[in-house]
């Protein structure tokens, strides 16, 4: 879908998205949201659909309101990652009205899965069970060390776009080997880092905004990986490096969160 064509990509009519639905397999379900592995044709390449569907606690026209709010608001979000740079999985279709937002199938692993942490028995998208991150590390041919410049490269890279991601984890991200096509002209890497799931992604230029964000993965790296403090330094130095002279703010103001979230947790 072209950027410049989104506004009137919003409100597309429903029969094929549910079309869509009925022939994708469902892969995930969440409390707001259900998550689909899709395609357009039969062996063509994957999409993933993310369909919110109705609550029915909240009043019919309520929901519907917050339903195409929020899928606009995270396809608006996704588009001006893309075109800054960021990467994120490009959006392929949306439905507003009907909850549905469909987006690129992101073929990797998890940094969850790639760290040390979680729990045995968790499970990715296509089903495969977490087990020994540092010899997935080595087939990929990347150092921890690289990995954690690769996640605070593209978080600076997204806060420069004024865009919060709202719900940082090491699962809303994924490594991935680039094909020979998809490698970006005049690089030679073939590993990304793509940011997942912006369903609680908003735009926001508060330096505060952006500090949460931060304390928001510092606290998810603390309850997922153990001795994570190392690990979390580096993601702030390659974030610093890329984002320059705002790191100071952003610096200060994230201080002031960690002294505010320990607080908090005295308290209780």
């Amino acid at each position: 879908m072209q950027t410049s064509s989104f506004a009137s990509k919003l409100n597309m009519a429903s029969p094929l998205s549910h079309t869509l639905l009925q022939s994708s397999s469902l892969v995930a379900q969440g409390a707001e949201a259900r998550v689909y592995k899709s395609s357009l044709t039969i062996g063509g390449p994957p999409f993933l659909l993310k369909h919110r569907f109705n609550k029915q606690y909240r009043h019919p026209s309520l929901d519907a309101s917050l339903t195409r709010s929020r899928v606009a608001g995270e396809a608006r979000a996704l588009l001006k990652c893309l075109r800054s740079g960021v990467n994120v999985p490009g959006v392929r279709f949306v439905d507003a009205s009907e909850g549905i937002l469909g987006i690129e199938w992101i073929d990797g692993l998890s940094v969850r899965r790639l760290l040390p942490g979680g729990t045995e028995d968790e499970e990715d998208l296509d089903g495969e069970s977490i087990h020994d991150p540092q010899a997935k590390l080595s087939a990929h041919g990347i150092s921890v060390g690289n990995l954690m410049s690769l996640i605070g490269i593209e978080l600076a890279k997204m806060h420069a776009a004024d865009i919060i991601h709202g719900d940082l984890t090491t699962s809303n991200m994924m490594l991935r080997h680039l094909t020979k096509f998809q490698v970006p002209v005049g690089s030679s890497d073939s590993l990304q880092l793509v940011l997942i799931d912006f369903g609680l992604s908003y735009h926001s230029a508060l330096v505060e905004d952006k500090a949460v964000d931060l304390y928001v993965l510092e606290r998810a790296f603390a309850s997922t990986h153990p001795e994570s403090e190392p690990l979390f330094a580096s993601v702030l130095q390659a974030y610093a490096d890329r984002l320059g002279k705002e790191w100071s703010g952003v610096k200060r103001r994230l201080d002031d969160v960690r002294l505010r979230g320990r607080k908090r947790s005295m308290v209780g």
